[in-house]
């Protein structure tokens, strides 16, 4: 594989439940160090191609490719084998375990050997806070601290930094700014360019516009399964996004109505 060639292609997938139409035709490419925005109102068809791209559904029809090669995820783990990790609001983590705990969830460092093996908590402690430090969230001073007290955005940085540190090369993240506040999303943005930084290629899955705009290298917009749109930075602007991710027409229609009911109160 060359640089110039996608981590992970989609090529022409689809995928059907019962005879419905989820997902018709999807194309994509996602890169090394770009940022890949996938937009859509709710039913679009985003939550769909994120189980397909982290291996929890099979498509109906067409192929997955890494680095170039036709792979078939049997479940989320092969998908996380080949380097793509999904991160869902607040980044899964379990309130009443510590940052440490979290962080090595599932991947237990031990010391010894057979029955005499123990968990390794002072290694899990310094490599948890070195690698969420390294991506700039520094006011976590112990990897004994609950990770339930912690921000929304530091639970996402957690799981980011999680992902990165156990060989993540395509990052999903699903709504990772939904269900915080100004300070908090803004915070979020920022690990998301990092992430593009350190060489990921990154899906970010959003209703904002205006989040997507900010971190965006490319803007995928969904409208019914099918891809209404595929467009770089700088082609388009914030109000045609949202006409889009609207429905077109109707997006227009309502601001029409809108401006008419201003100028009646007026």
């Amino acid at each position: 594989m060359s640089n110039t060639d996608p981590v992970l292609e989609l090529r022409h997938i689809s995928k059907n439940f019962l005879g419905v139409h989820a997902l018709t035709d999807i194309n994509m490419t996602a890169f090394a160090g770009e940022t890949i925005c996938l937009l859509g109102d709710n039913g679009a068809g985003k939550s769909t191609l994120i189980k397909i791209m982290s291996g929890v559904h099979r498509p109906s029809g067409g192929k997955l490719l890494v680095d170039g090669d036709e792979v078939s995820f049997a479940d989320a783990h092969d998908a996380r084998a080949l380097g793509i990790s999904t991160v869902h609001q607040y980044g899964g983590t379990v309130p009443l375990m510590s940052v440490a705990r979290n962080f090595f969830l599932g991947a237990e460092p031990t010391l010894g050997w057979g029955p005499f093996q123990r968990y390794d908590d002072a290694f899990a402690n310094r490599v948890s806070l070195e690698q969420i430090h390294k991506i700039g969230i520094r006011r976590v001073k112990d990897g004994q601290q609950l990770a339930g007290t912690l921000s929304g955005g530091e639970r996402q940085a957690l799981a980011i930094a999680r992902a990165m540190y156990f060989g993540a090369r395509v990052l999903i993240l699903d709504e990772p700014t939904s269900a915080l506040g100004v300070k908090e999303a803004a915070e979020t943005l920022k690990l998301v360019m990092r992430a593009k930084n350190n060489g990921l290629a990154v899906i970010f899955i959003t209703h904002n516009a205006h989040h997507a705009m900010t971190v965006g290298d490319r803007f995928i917009v969904l409208i019914q399964g099918e891809v209404a749109a595929d467009f770089r930075r700088g082609e388009r602007t914030k109000d045609d996004l949202l006409n889009l991710m609207a429905g077109g027409e109707e997006f227009e229609n309502l601001e029409l109505e809108v401006d008419e009911m201003r100028r009646h109160t007026e």
